[in-house]
């Protein structure tokens, strides 16, 4: 299976399935003397955790990594692969041995089989949301390199199902986030998505979500101009993610229906200096803090839809692997939304693609310092 890995320099590799003994990963090209957080990690594994709230998965997992290269025990990293795993402690595979034989509907089952000839039926294996559990501890080491850098990442979400916020994201008050426990910018809009999310799981259904991200404090310069884009990687990176069906920047697919004179982000002097440096930003944000696949310094922010999980609880016609008609009605431990779960993956994600574009950029600009 290939597929498997993330970024150029800084480069996480994952391994592991939803029912396997453990998942896990390693990170490759992080800097030397980096000092590992380790109670960040282990936040934002909490903060992916189910069974946290009434619409998540009942699967209560310790999630407890265990680093077993790269770092060192003063909790310093070597600039040597860091490598980790987190065993499945609480994987129940007795559930899923009523559907070995049964495509369950909007899942990976049928696609997996038919691309590699054998699949694994206990809980989706690489395809389940598992394994993004990899993916928070690496995009947590990444997001202490861009610390170091004063970048910060804050995903929030900002529509379930047909409850969205619509205000001004760079001019709303991210202080409200860690009020409610689906990190919404308005409370009293949490609260009603709340109130959906727990009669969405009284009717055995699930539903979509919206998830915003912002990134603060990045310079210019960071992307490539044309394969590699800052952006074209965000939407990589996002759209690897379980469930996601869709990425956009700045005003996004909104911006189609501009024109150009509405939708141009006009430069202006934000900073000049007493040894006649200058400081340029724009008056408007309209681009997403990206312009020809490259940071201009301003803030960036993406979204990313998902769609609603595919298992629930109800009946639905489907098919066995014999071609026999079948009627399924699913039954174990599964979300009915991916809010909050979802949003430290993107966070991590996010950072990943960020600390490696950030590496490139710092190769470059030692070169030119070299060379001139």
């Amino acid at each position: 299976m290939a597929g498997n890995s993330i970024g150029e320099i800084f480069r996480l590799i994952t391994f592991g399935e939803s029912h396997s003994l453990a998942v896990g990963g390693i990170v490759d090209g992080c800097p030397a003397g980096l000092k590992i957080d380790f109670d960040l990690i282990n936040n934002q594994l909490i903060r992916r955790k189910t069974n946290l709230f009434s619409w998540s998965s009942e699967r209560d997992e310790p999630d407890n990594v265990v680093f077993v290269s790269g770092i060192n025990k003063e909790g310093v990293t070597l600039g040597t692969p860091i490598a980790f795993y987190v065993l499945n402690e609480n994987a129940n595979s007795y559930d899923y041995e009523k559907y070995k034989y049964i495509y369950r509907p909007s899942h990976a089952d049928y696609t997996y089989e038919k691309k590699y000839g054998i699949r694994d039926y206990r809980g989706g294996g690489r395809a389940a949301a598992r394994e993004t559990l990899a993916r928070v501890v690496g995009g947590s080491i990444a997001s202490m390199l861009l610390k170091k850098e004063t970048i910060s990442l804050k995903a929030f979400t900002c529509q379930v199902g047909p409850y969205k916020y619509t205000s001004n994201f760079f001019l709303s008050d991210l202080s409200i986030l860690d009020q409610n426990p689906l990190a919404c910018p308005d409370l009293e809009l949490a609260d009603r998505m709340i109130n959906y999310l727990q009669k969405i799981k009284r009717e055995k259904d699930s539903v979509g979500a919206v998830v915003a991200c912002l990134v603060k404090g990045i310079q210019p310069g960071l992307g490539e101009p044309v394969f590699d884009k800052l952006q074209a990687d965000l939407a990589k990176a996002m759209m690897s993610i379980p469930a996601a069906k869709g990425f956009e920047y700045g005003l996004g697919f909104k911006a189609s229906s501009m024109k150009g004179s509405e939708h141009n982000d006009y430069f202006v002097i934000r900073e000049k200096t007493e040894n006649g440096e200058i400081k340029i930003g724009t008056l408007t944000n309209n681009s997403g803090g990206i312009q020809g696949g490259i940071s201009n310094g301003e803030d960036i922010l993406f979204k990313v839809a998902f769609k609603p999980i595919p298992s629930i609880g109800i009946t639905q016609n489907t098919v066995d692997n014999k071609g026999r008609s079948q009627k399924i009605e699913l039954q174990g431990r599964f979300d009915h939304c991916v809010v909050p779960r979802v949003l430290p993956v993107v966070e991590a994600m996010a950072a990943i693609v960020i600390a490696d574009h950030l590496l490139r950029f710092k190769a470059y600009d030692n070169f030119y310092k070299i060379n001139t």
